[in-house]
């Protein structure tokens, strides 16, 4: 029974905590995304299971930006949304979800970047507490909104090696 103790010693020790264990898949999502400027991940948890997951592309069966271009190629970073073909990576999630039937009330998103303002509206009308992000992202209507809504908002860093990126 010794070596089986010390067994689960050294497993228990080399076992990720619950933030950087969701984190870490959400950056794995991140790697399908097909943005130029951007490749981001989304992953909707609830009582420590996963719901649904997202990451920014085109929507399903169109052209990406990596085959067509960025039609906003020219447009400074968080503006001009509706030129973009992708969705978000939050917005995948959440739809992800609804096409399923997958109930995320009172859920917890975790996601490499802060989201947006669109992102944030929807986050807050889908009903989910909580977002835990590793990366912040220059939105503060996104922020207060989140805010006024009551959804916690929470930083958690993982090491890009760790996570393919």
């Amino acid at each position: 029974m010794t070596g089986f103790t010390e067994l689960n010693k050294k497993v228990a020790k080399t076992r990720p905590p619950w933030d950087t264990y969701f984190m870490e898949i959400a950056h794995l999502v991140a790697t399908r995304s097909t943005c130029l400027r951007r490749s981001v991940g989304a992953v909707i948890i609830k009582d420590k299971r996963i719901l649904a997951t997202g990451y920014n592309g085109a929507p399903s069966g169109l052209a990406h930006c990596d085959e067509v271009g960025c039609a906003r190629s020219n447009v400074p970073s968080g503006q001009r949304h509706e030129l973009c073909r992708a969705l978000h990576a939050e917005q995948n999630a959440i739809l992800q979800a609804a096409l399923y039937g997958v109930p995320i009330g009172g859920a917890t998103l975790y996601c490499t970047n802060h989201p947006c303002v669109m992102c944030a509206k929807m986050i807050v009308n889908a009903g989910m507490k909580e977002v835990v992000i590793d990366q912040n992202y220059p939105d503060e209507m996104a922020a207060k909104i989140l805010a006024e809504a009551g959804v916690t908002v929470r930083f958690v860093h993982v090491k890009k090696d760790v996570a393919h990126g």
